[in-house]
């Protein structure tokens, strides 16, 4: 069974207070967990680039240098 973004609005408005709290709770953990997988996923995929040879090591500063010009170029 599947309801709509909006029944589900509805049915959450309707809920007591107390649980649309415990609701926003889980939310907040599920998506915290999502962004720390999503983040696994983007270094191992860098690792894995990286030990290819398909990304050379740089100094700090190099790479701090390249961002602040990318930033620039942006504006």
């Amino acid at each position: 069974m599947t309801i709509g973004f909006e029944q589900l609005v509805d049915t959450v408005k309707a809920l007591p207070a107390e649980q649309q709290d415990m609701l926003k709770e889980l939310i907040t953990k599920w998506r915290i967990e999502a962004r720390r997988a999503e983040i696994a996923r983007d270094a191992q995929a860098s690792l894995e680039i990286y030990r290819t040879g398909q990304l050379k090591p740089q100094s700090a500063q190099t790479i701090i240098t390249e961002l602040q010009h990318s930033l620039s170029d942006k504006e």
